[in-house]
């Protein structure tokens, strides 16, 4: 495509090699062949140079209005633009001028950035210039940065207001304990009926149980919707395992080991404590609730999130040489628990259990077989599989079945 001014002939198409001949540039600017501008009608470059030229905390596009938005304090300025070709390529444009005034180069933000920014790593020195681009891609890397401020965060919200955005940003706790926190978290309440990617709903949950984000009226109304959706108990998991609602009371005959387990346990014993931790009303819930979660996981991602929150719960009493598949896992709780009994096991605490609490073997071997769970257990499985559902349940029944096992040890229940 060559290039003519507009008081002037088309350039007839350039050959490979051929040199660009020098044009004027005519009254109303430089043009492709077919009539396109490169850049900005007049009255727009006006509009938006008077905008820039104030005190702006954040600019936003709304491409379906063709406005720029741009935000002062609790007050918003707009130009209406008035676009002379595509829209798209006129955006462009409008992106141009504005990163050539924030950032003194026409480039924009750099899109290849795009998965290093999403994980958090964007330097945090020019923060505050991202939010003046106009770009979802820049406000994304801003709600991600390691540096997010409380107020960073008001003016990424204005510019960007997703639910992505807002989980996001609830991973800090500068945004978690200002005001910001609650505005985000009463929006991924609102919206999460709306969504239906199982993981979106497990950190959805899992960041607005944070201290002080809801109120306990809409902490049960949560609760209430996970009897039908599994994701939403597992949020419950990971946020607060041993405070979930309605809990239950501690196994049986939890008070006959007390007078064993907590003088181990006040003198940092961890397989004491855990063990306690596993008896008392909290850990029985945790596992009640755990194995309704196990029975019936939504998706392949849901499955992976369960196993990775019990896995956690017990996560304390790790072996170092923790197993990948669940035969092995079982074989090392029962090496570690009888070297325990002879008084050669590595790890002093669980020599010491098994020498104060033999009659424990059995929810010890629970404990150190759970405390091996992990999304390792479903690699091979889901590596040969895409099913979702029934269909899934039945293929990881293999995993499933033992550690439900384990659970009915600590229950006390002979049939799980």
């Amino acid at each position: 495509m060559g290039l003519r001014v507009l008081y002037g002939a088309p350039h007839p198409p350039l050959t490979r090699g051929q040199a660009l001949p020098f044009y004027p540039i005519g009254e109303k600017g430089l043009y492709f062949d077919n009539g396109t501008p490169l850049e900005l009608s007049h009255e727009d470059q006006l509009r938006l140079n008077v905008l820039l030229a104030n005190p702006i905390d954040a600019i936003r596009i709304d491409e379906a209005s063709m406005t720029v938005c741009g935000l002062t304090g609790a007050t918003e300025a707009r130009v209406r633009l008035h676009p002379n070709t595509r829209a798209a390529q006129y955006l462009r444009h409008v992106r141009e001028l504005l990163s050539g005034h924030v950032l003194g180069s026409p480039g924009g933000y750099p899109a290849y950035l795009q998965r290093w920014t999403r994980m958090g790593q964007m330097r945090d020195a020019r923060l505050a210039e991202l939010l003046m681009l106009g770009d979802p891609e820049a406000v994304v890397a801003v709600a991600g940065a390691a540096g997010l401020t409380h107020e960073l965060a008001r003016r990424a919200w204005w510019a960007l207001p997703t639910a992505d955005n807002a989980r996001c940003m609830l991973e800090r706790r500068c945004v978690v304990e200002g005001s910001m926190g609650k505005v985000l978290a009463s929006y991924l309440v609102e919206y999460l009926p709306f969504e239906t990617d199982a993981m979106a709903m497990i950190e959805t949950v899992r960041r607005v149980l944070q201290p002080g984000l809801i109120d306990d009226i809409t902490l049960r109304s949560l609760w209430s919707k996970g009897k039908s959706k599994s994701a939403l108990l597992i949020g419950f998991l990971l946020a607060q395992p041993d405070a979930l609602p309605d809990p239950l009371p501690a196994r049986a005959d939890a008070e006959r080991y007390t007078p064993v387990l907590a003088p181990l346990a006040q003198a940092g014993n961890a397989y004491a404590a855990l063990l306690m931790r596993a008896l008392d009303g909290g850990g029985q819930t945790f596992l009640h609730v755990a194995q309704n979660a196990l029975r019936r996981p939504s998706n392949q991602d849901a499955a992976v999130s369960l196993l990775n929150a019990i896995g956690g719960y017990f996560k304390s009493c790790q072996p170092q040489s923790a197993a990948q598949n669940i035969e092995a896992m079982l074989d090392t709780a029962r090496i570690t628990w009888l070297q325990a009994v002879n008084g050669a096991s590595p790890y002093p605490g669980l020599n010491g259990l098994a020498a104060a609490a033999p009659e424990l073997e059995r929810e010890t071997l629970a404990v150190l077989t759970l405390s091996q769970v992990d999304e390792n257990l479903l690699n091979s499985i889901f590596a040969r599989s895409t099913a979702i559902g029934t269909v899934m349940g039945k293929k990881i029944e293999p995993v499933v079945t033992p550690i439900l096992q384990q659970f009915a040890v600590l229950r006390g229940n002979a049939n799980y």
